[in-house]
Parts: structure tokens; sequence; C-alpha cells
């Protein structure tokens, strides 16, 4: 994939970036902006968790029935999913009907709720200060990191299901904790940091 490509709007945005319409919206938008919230970062984490062994744009594209199934990934709402709420869950075919992570999902809106300072708190914890130059390739930017693998340790100690160390990684890409866009391209995000 090209590094940088230049689209018909004459903006220079990372090759992944210009691949489909519904990446560059994303990626303009939203990928690697400071996000903050809890149920805003529940819901990244439980569609990155999704996403596992899939396409980031089959998620995308998925991204309003998931909001739908999972009443706007209000965390106390989901928290209190039972098992008629499993079953509607696996019926529905606008989202991935898998059992694991649907149950992942519901066991981390429950452990959301026990963190004494919040999702948002315990995510941002771990990102790094800024200053950190941006990629110049692709190949610079890891799968996962130190700060990665401490982020999901710190989540499974706390109850937290599917996320490991490269979805935490892909986590604070998505959210801003680490700026991951290439050298060169139009999109100016804040606070993200260096890397350990």
């Amino acid at each position: 994939m090209t590094e940088l490509v230049i689209g018909a709007d004459g903006l220079a945005r990372c090759g992944w970036g210009a691949s489909t319409p519904d990446y560059a919206v994303y990626h303009d938008t939203e990928w690697g902006r400071p996000l903050r919230g809890d149920d805003a970062l529940y819901e990244r984490m439980t569609l990155e968790a999704f996403q596992s062994g899939l396409s980031w744009l089959t998620i995308l594209r998925k991204r309003p029935a998931f909001r739908l199934a999972f009443d706007d990934f209000r965390i106390a709402t989901v928290a209190g999913y039972g098992e008629a709420e499993v079953d509607r869950l696996l019926a529905d075919a606008g989202i991935v009907r898998n059992r694991a992570k649907i149950e992942a999902a519901i066991a981390n809106a429950r452990a959301a709720l026990e963190l004494p300072a919040g999702l948002s708190e315990l995510l941002w914890s771990f990102a790094p200060a800024p200053g950190r130059a941006r990629p110049a390739t692709y190949a610079a930017v890891p799968a996962l990191t130190d700060v990665s693998t401490a982020m999901a340790k710190a989540l499974k100690k706390h109850g937290f299901r599917f996320v490991g160390p490269t979805t935490a990684y892909a986590l604070m890409q998505a959210t801003g904790m680490v700026d991951d866009h290439v050298v060169g391209c139009h999109v100016v995000t804040s606070e993200a940091g260096v890397m350990g």
C-alpha cells in the first residue's frame, strides 16, 4: 500500500484512508483524534474486539446496526443485558454474531461500571506524553507496544475480555492516544504522544 495518496480533493491521506469512501471519512474525521468519555470509549473498545479476525471496513459499515443493537453502547444499559439480550444479538444479522464477543461486550460493560474513576480515566492513564514524531512509513507502525501490553493486562485485571495487546494498540490509535498518521498526511491531531 502506498504511504500517502493524494485524493481528488487535493488532500494527502494515509494510503489506507484513501482506499474507500468509508475509510476516507473515518480517516479524516475520527481515526487518531482524541476521544474521551466512558460510553464513547466503550463503543470503540467493543468494536475493536468485534473486528478481531475481520476487516475494519466490515465493522465500520455495520456500526449503525451495532449502535442500534447495543443501545448506543450505553455502559449502564449493556451491563444489564441477560440471556434474552444475548439471544437477540445472536439473531441480529446486522452485526457480527459471535457469542464469545457478544458475551465479552456485556462482561466489559459490567467491568467498566466497577472502575472507580471510569473507563476513560483508566484508558487515558496509558496515553504517553505528547511529542513523538509521526511514522514515516507503515513499516514503522507497531502492531503492539509495551504500553498497549500494560493496558491489556490492566484491563484483564479489571475483568475485561477480548482486549489483548494488539487490540489495545488499535484502540489507542483509533482514539488518538497515539498519532500513527504517516508523515505528510493532512489530518492534524492533538494530545497523541510517544509510545514505548
